[in-house]
C-alpha cells in the first residue's frame, strides 16, 4: 500500500504512554513522515500556544488528562485551537455526550477499542478536507456579507416559495423606508403596486425556468410612504440558509425615466416648432412676397392698392401670430431646462 506523502502536522493530546504509541504507529503506518507533536495535559497545550503561533492539520484530544477532562477540556480546547480540526479520542462510548461535543465544535469522536490505521487516517484527511471546506463558505459568507450589506444601492434576498424578504440591506431599509423588522415581517408583493401584484408570481416561475441565473427586468415598486418608483432589477439564484431564494439589486430608475419623458416631451415641440416653421411660415410669407410684387411691378389703381395693403396687414398678423407661437413653444424648453 502506498504511504500519503503530505507534509502532516499533528498535535496528539495524551496522557497514556501506551495510547500515544498506538496512534503514532497507525499515523507512521499510512503517512510516510508526519510531524508529530505530543504532550500529556492540558496545561502543556496551553504552553505550547503560549510560546509560539502553531498551525497544526490536525488535533488528537484524549477526553481524560490529569489536569482537565471532558466537557470542560472540550470547550477550552476548541477557544485555544480554533482554526484545526479537533479529533477527540476516548475509551468510553457515551452517544450522547459525543453528540453534545461535536456541537461545542468538535470534529469527530473515536472510540480507541476501535481504532486502527485505516479509521484513524480516514478521520484525519475527512476532517482537515471538511476544515478547508467549512473556511472557504466561512469567506464566502463574509464576502456576500459585506458587498451586501455595504452596497450602496438596496438589496435584499427573498424565499422563491413564500416570497418573504430573508434578509434586507441598510440602502433598502433607507430607500423603501421600512424598518428591517417590517421587512422580514413581509413579503416582495407588499413592495409592489396592488394593479401589478398578479404578475409576480408569473414573473418568479418564468424566471425559474430560465437557465440563466442572472436576470434584468424594469419593474414598479411602492415605498412605505405610498410613492411609486420605477426600478431596475438585477436578479440571482441563490442556496440561502438551505432554501431556493433569490439576491436582487434594484436600481432606482424612476427620475431617469421622467428625465427622459421629459427629454421626449421637448423633443415633440421642437418637432412642432420645425414643423410650423417649414410649413405654417410659408404661407403667410409667400402671400406677401406675392402682394409685394403685385403692388410693386404693377399698375393698380388706388383702390386695388388699397386692397391689396389690407392683404398685407392680414398676412404680416398671421406671420407674426406664428412667431409667437414658436416663441411660446420656446420658452416652454428653456424654462424646462432651467429647472
Amino acid at each position: 500500500m502506498q504511504k500519503d506523502n503530505k507534509k502532516y502536522k499533528i498535535l496528539v493530546v495524551e496522557d497514556n504512554p501506551g495510547d500515544y504509541i498506538l496512534i503514532e504507529d497507525y499515523l507512521t503506518e499510512q503517512i510516510i513522515q508526519p510531524e508529530i507533536i505530543h504532550v500529556t495535559d492540558f496545561t502543556s497545550v496551553v504552553k505550547l500556544f503560549s510560546e509560539d503561533k502553531h498551525d497544526f492539520d490536525t488535533v488528537f484530544l484524549d477526553l481524560s488528562l490529569p489536569d482537565k477532562s471532558g466537557e470542560e477540556l472540550i470547550k477550552e480546547i476548541v477557544l485555544l485551537i480554533p482554526h484545526s480540526p479537533i479529533i477527540v479520542l476516548t475509551g468510553y462510548s457515551d452517544i450522547a455526550f459525543s453528540i453534545k461535543s461535536i456541537s461545542y465544535g468538535i470534529s469527530d469522536y473515536l472510540l480507541k477499542d476501535e481504532l486502527n490505521s485505516i479509521s484513524l487516517y480516514k478521520s484525519l484527511v475527512y476532517n482537515i478536507e471538511r476544515k478547508k471546506t467549512l473556511k472557504l463558505l466561512e469567506e464566502s459568507e463574509r464576502r456576500y456579507n459585506h458587498l451586501f450589506h455595504m452596497s450602496p444601492q438596496p438589496m435584499w434576498v427573498f424565499d422563491t416559495e413564500s416570497f418573504l424578504f430573508l434578509d434586507v440591506n441598510d440602502a433598502a431599509i433607507s430607500h423603501y423606508g421600512y424598518s428591517l423588522e417590517e421587512f422580514l415581517s413581509m413579503t416582495i408583493k407588499d413592495i409592489r403596486p396592488e394593479e401589478d401584484i398578479s404578475l409576480i408570481e408569473e414573473s418568479v416561475e418564468k424566471r425559474k425556468k430560465q437557465e440563466s441565473t442572472i436576470l434584468k427586468r424594469v419593474f414598479r415598486h411602492k415605498k412605505k410612504s405610498g410613492e411609486v418608483i420605477n426600478v431596475d432589477i438585477y436578479s440571482r439564484s441563490i442556496l440561502f440558509n438551505g432554501r431556493e431564494a433569490k439576491v436582487i439589486l434594484a436600481n432606482d430608475i424612476t427620475e431617469r425615466l421622467n428625465y427622459i419623458q421629459e427629454i421626449e416631451h421637448q423633443n415633440k415641440i421642437l418637432q412642432e416648432i420645425a414643423w410650423t416653421q417649414s410649413h405654417e411660415v410659408r404661407a403667410p410669407l409667400a402671400r406677401l412676397m406675392g402682394l409685394v410684387n403685385l403692388i410693386s411691378n404693377h399698375k393698380i389703381s388706388e383702390e386695388e392698392r388699397a386692397e391689396l395693403l389690407g392683404y398685407i396687414l392680414f398676412s404680416a398678423k398671421e406671420f407674426d401670430a406664428i412667431i409667437k407661437k414658436v416663441v411660446d413653444k420656446t420658452s416652454q424648453i428653456l424654462a424646462k431646462g432651467i429647472q
